[in-house]
C-alpha cells in the first residue's frame, strides 16, 4: 500500500539533503574565493610550466624528474610535454592551464595569458 513506500522516500530525501549541503558550501566558497583561486592557479601553473620547460629542454632532464622538483603544495598541478613543439603544459584540472615553449635564443617563454 501507499505507506510501504514512505521509508524509501524518506531515505532518498535524506541523501539528497546530505549531498546538497557540500554542494552549496563548495559553490559559496568558489564564489567568495573565486578571484583568489584564479590568481593563485594562474601563477602556480605559470611557474610550473616555465620551470619544467627549462628543466627539460635546457637542463636535459626527464619531465618526471622536473615535476619532483616543484615547490611543496603543488601536487595538484599536472605536467605534460610536447616533444615536437618543445613545450610543457602545466594544468590544474578544471581550473587553469598554462604552456611554456622553448625557443632557441630566448629559452622557455610562457604563452600569452587570456583574460
Amino acid at each position: 500500500m501507499a505507506t510501504a513506500k514512505q521509508p524509501r522516500d524518506k531515505r532518498r530525501s535524506l541523501w539528497l539533503k546530505l549531498l546538497a549541503v557540500p554542494v552549496v558550501i563548495g559553490a559559496g566558497a568558489a564564489w567568495f574565493y573565486g578571484e583568489a583561486i584564479a590568481g593563485y592557479s594562474q601563477a602556480g601553473t605559470g611557474y610550473a610550466a616555465k620551470y619544467a620547460c627549462s628543466c627539460s629542454h635546457i637542463g636535459g632532464r626527464d619531465i618526471g624528474q622536473c615535476s619532483e622538483d616543484l615547490l611543496p603544495g603543488m601536487g595538484a598541478i599536472w605536467l605534460s610535454e610536447d616533444e615536437t613543439e618543445k613545450s610543457v603544459t602545466a594544468t590544474i584540472p578544471l581550473v587553469e592551464s598554462t604552456t611554456a615553449t622553448y625557443r632557441e635564443g630566448y629559452g622557455c617563454t610562457l604563452e600569452k595569458w587570456e583574460g
